[in-house]
């Protein structure tokens, strides 16, 4: 008899299993009928020509999710992890909207924070653009402004540039934002970390009121709320994950380091034994900083690695991003001025040398590897200093970084860099109070309390009024000819 019931038992769980496996087939193949792919967009078929020779073919879930909102005229604020493709969420929406104005005057406005993002927003736009008539130009700062005035004789459709040089060449005159209908701010938070409030501020009003504003941005800050409310009517809200969640393809770990220099020894050890870390981005968190780790990394590995920050001139930093795209350079050294926005594929490994003071900035940092769908290592040093702001980076994300034990093999130096000294704290310290008066203060004498009237002039007042010798001589010369 218990043999009868196990025979029924297990009949009973291959019957479960195979209506599970036919639940499972027929969802699979429902979710392959409802796949969205750039055609059903409706785009041009000069659009849909290009991005089909960039094998893009089926949109991203944010691009596939503002693609309507944007297209209705609302206002949307959009809030994704990096590299999930947020720029051509919002240029593709734009693209199809756009009509050729006669005026010249530009009728789309992309604004972004950096000028090597202005240089990336307008490549894509150019190549999507290359079988249209639209005209787009891309300006920032460090360049002639008299130069980039020339560049509107032809006129322009979209505009794309950091917020002080649209905002210096409207006050100039070069453009008119009055007949701007679509204003696009990518990278909203740190535009307004690095300060850009005013100017954006001053360009709102030499806009019209009416316009569609489509903001994007990583991380949802209390900078960004205070923004929405004060100058954007009700925007609707595209959110794919939590404000500072990670992408899940990355694998983040971390090692507890003594010091900065202890740092630069495990770095050469990793790039050592790892032939993996071939597309390496290495952030520090100042100038400095990045120049001292340069010049080290380049006496280990000469001429394997790059430096990138806000002092190397425009066309610099271009070849810089240029070379290691094209991996003729094996890393390059950086600050946070790499962490936002831009899409350098295929980067093996995101190392943190210092961690940075925002917890924000780690997402972004994080996020330049893993992109597209790919996997991506992001590695962090961490000093005891360090170890709270990690702390503040786990809270933002919910999730714990796991620690490797630190190699053996690796040399600690105990030299100490001028930023980790320890500050000396005088122990009893006390102020000294100076009593008024004493054995070196006295009275004046009476010479010596005279005032400084300034001169003869000032004490007794000229009686007349000082002639002008010129305008004197001139009418004497006058006489005389007469």
């Amino acid at each position: 008899m218990g043999n009868f019931f196990c025979i029924i038992r297990k009949l009973l769980l291959s019957i479960a299993n195979l209506a599970f496996t036919f639940q499972l087939a027929h969802f699979t193949y429902l979710c392959r009928m409802e796949i969205t792919t750039f055609a059903d967009f409706g785009l041009q078929e000069k659009i849909l020509d290009v991005l089909a020779d960039s094998n893009l073919f089926e949109p991203t879930p944010i691009q596939e999710k503002s693609f309507k909102l944007i297209l209705s005229g609302r206002d949307v604020m959009g809030i994704a992890q990096t590299g999930t493709g947020k720029t051509l969420a919002y240029l593709l929406p734009v693209l199809k909207n756009w009509k050729y104005n006669k005026s010249g005057n530009p009728t789309v406005l992309v604004l972004v924070p950096t000028r090597e993002l202005v240089v990336q927003v307008a490549e894509i736009l150019e190549n999507l653009t290359q079988n249209l008539t639209t005209r787009v130009i891309g300006i920032y700062g460090g360049k002639n402004i008299n130069t980039q005035k020339l560049l509107f004789n032809d006129g322009c459709d979209i505009l794309v540039g950091t917020p002080g040089r649209v905002m210096d060449l409207a006050i100039d005159n070069a453009i008119s934002l009055k007949e701007v209908q679509k204003l696009v701010i990518d990278e909203f938070d740190e535009m307004l970390n690095l300060g850009f409030r005013p100017q954006l501020t001053h360009i709102f009003e030499m806009m019209r009121e009416k316009r569609q504003n489509i903001l994007f941005s990583a991380t949802m800050t209390e900078a960004v709320d205070a923004m929405l409310d004060e100058y954007f009517a009700n925007p609707v809200e595209i959110s794919l994950a939590k404000s500072g969640t990670p992408l899940e393809k990355i694998q983040q770990t971390a090692y507890k380091v003594q010091n900065f220099n202890t740092k630069i020894n495990l770095l050469q050890y990793l790039l050592t034994k790892h032939n993996d870390f071939s597309k390496v981005l290495i952030f520090c968190n100042n100038k400095k900083h990045a120049d001292y780790l340069f010049t080290k990394i380049d006496e280990l590995f000469p001429g394997a690695f790059d430096v990138i920050h806000s002092n190397k001139s425009q066309n610099y930093r271009l070849s810089a991003m240029k070379k290691f795209e094209q991996e003729e350079v094996r890393g390059l050294i950086t600050t946070d001025i790499m962490a936002r926005g831009l899409d350098i594929s295929n980067i093996t490994h995101v190392i943190n040398f210092e961690i940075p003071d925002v917890p924000e900035q780690y997402i972004h940092r994080i996020g330049r590897t893993g992109r597209a769908d790919k996997e991506g290592n992001a590695i962090s040093f961490v000093t005891k200093k360090e170890e709270t702001l990690l702390l503040d980076i786990e809270l933002l994300m919910d999730k714990e970084v796991l620690f490797v034990i630190f190699p053996a093999e690796v040399k600690i130096n105990p030299t100490k860099i001028a930023s980790e000294a320890e500050e000396v704290v005088m122990k009893n310290a006390h102020t000294v109070k100076l009593e008024e008066g004493g054995g070196a203060f006295h009275e004046k004498k009476d010479k010596n309390k005279k005032e400084n009237w300034g001169g003869p002039h000032k004490r007794k007042p000229a009686k007349k009024v000082g002639a002008n010798r010129a305008q004197q001589k001139t009418k004497s010369k006058a006489k005389r000819k007469k």
